[in-house]
């Protein structure tokens, strides 16, 4: 499956996996080896500790590998009819106005105003043109949207 990312998201990823490859990896061999000198292993907090650091970073790095292999970059899109990935949109919501990025998920960011086409209010949002009102159901009940503009 493809990830969806920008070319500023792309080269986010690639200093993550060189950073976990290079610095998180030499310091967690370091916190392994100053845990082994600490002597018995099988109650050395340490030593477990610094065993489940590497665990997630070379899970991470496994992970990030996969997305940086798979990543399809996504422009930013100016002038589009409909919200599609890489487009800024307003919507109206409650009397007010709120901005949105759509853009994959590896890049969502809600808070930041940056949605994933593959949440569910991305999925309803796609598509959707200028005047459209799109219904979302949310844990409180449904939110009503509309779209005020695409940029």
């Amino acid at each position: 499956m493809p990830t969806y990312i920008s070319k500023e998201g792309l080269e986010d990823l690639k200093k993550e996996f060189e950073k976990r490859k290079t610095t998180e990896r030499k310091k967690i061999t370091e916190q392994i080896a100053a845990a082994k000198e600490l002597g018995d292993l099988s109650e050395n907090f340490e030593y477990h500790e610094a065993k489940e650091q590497q665990g997630l970073n070379e899970s991470r790095i496994l992970q990030l590998e996969a997305m940086i292999l798979d990543s399809v970059i996504v422009e930013e899109t100016r002038g589009s009819e409909a919200v599609t990935l890489g487009v800024t949109f307003k919507v109206e919501i409650n009397g007010a106005e709120k901005t949105y990025s759509m853009v994959g998920s590896s890049e969502a960011d809600p808070l930041k105003g940056k949605i994933s086409n593959e949440s569910p209010i991305g999925k309803a949002f796609m598509g959707a043109k200028v005047g459209d009102m799109i219904e979302v159901e949310v844990p409180s009940g449904t939110m009503t949207y509309k779209i005020v503009g695409i940029e």
